[in-house]
């Protein structure tokens, strides 16, 4: 009969302890995120909810923001919060809001990027683990860029640069870095300015290209002063750019220049000996 008592007893006991167990029912939300979206490289706060917290049961309660990408924190510490479980309901609360603010790391990708927290509660030693979006803007550039002219004459190329990303930028910077299939005579660097978003600029070069891949780099500002690169290869094949009219027009253009500097140098040089030739004259005349 005691050991019915007994066994009745612990029965009991971890009953009691399975129903404060489930007592203490914690549930996140997520419900503010500002400025949204969030922007690359710049802070961001954003609030959640955790609702069962007025359960005296769930004693101490631990909330974290887990620090990791596309998220950061100043300092570590900040990533948690910590609060005796039941003393919200002296405000008539159930929950606790939980804000944090977090630096976006500067390569986060554009859209929605997952975050997560964990949590738990006194007696409880596993976390319970969630994840929300975090939106983002992405403010990078991209870049479509083509040889749009070379001529064998001026030994001029130029390169057309479309930018094909959502935000505009500034001190757009063209880089034609040292390699084999160009040889670039003078600065190898053209600064280009500013290339609103769907504009496209050009970019020229002396330089003597030879057939196969050319690679190029793009260096920019974009929308929260950020300097950022992107290296481009761009296929430059000379056929596409011999006999062309307009460069042979430029060619002979030139050519016609300079036969009328010339022309007009030598004219002025007879000229000049006809006008010292016809004085001399003029003075033995006089003489005589």
């Amino acid at each position: 009969m005691k050991k019915c008592v007994g066994l009745l007893l612990v029965l009991m006991i971890f009953s009691v302890g399975g129903v404060l167990a489930e007592r203490c029912n914690l549930e996140a939300s997520m419900i503010n995120q500002d400025p949204y979206p969030a922007l690359q490289g710049e802070y961001a706060n954003v609030v959640f909810q955790l609702d069962g917290i007025a359960n005296p049961e769930c004693g101490l309660v631990e909330f974290e923001l887990v620090n990791k990408y596309p998220i950061s924190f100043d300092l570590p510490e900040q990533a948690k919060i910590t609060v005796d479980a039941g003393t919200y309901q002296k405000d008539f609360s159930s929950f606790l809001i939980a804000p944090f603010k977090v630096r976006v790391d500067a390569n986060a990708l554009d859209g929605d990027n997952p975050i997560e927290v964990k949590y738990r509660y006194s007696g409880n030693e596993a976390y319970e683990t969630k994840q929300f979006n975090l939106n983002i803007e992405d403010t990078r550039a991209d870049f479509e860029i083509h040889v749009q002219s070379y001529n064998s004459v001026t030994k001029i190329i130029t390169f057309e640069i479309l930018n094909i990303g959502k935000s505009d930028i500034e001190a757009l910077t063209v880089e034609i870095p040292k390699q084999d299939n160009i040889e670039i005579k003078g600065s190898n660097r053209n600064i280009v300015g500013d290339l609103d978003s769907n504009e496209y600029t050009t970019a020229d070069f002396e330089a003597t290209p030879y057939e196969g891949e050319l690679n190029v780099k793009l260096t920019y500002t974009d929308s929260i002063n950020e300097r950022r690169s992107v290296a481009k290869n761009v296929y430059f094949d000379p056929e596409y750019f011999k006999g062309r009219i307009a460069d042979q027009g430029k060619s002979n253009t030139g050519w016609y220049v300079a036969f009328l500097i010339v022309g007009g140098l030598v004219g002025y040089y007879f000229y000049k000996k006809h006008k010292k030739k016809k004085a001399r004259e003029e003075r033995r005349k006089h003489v005589h």
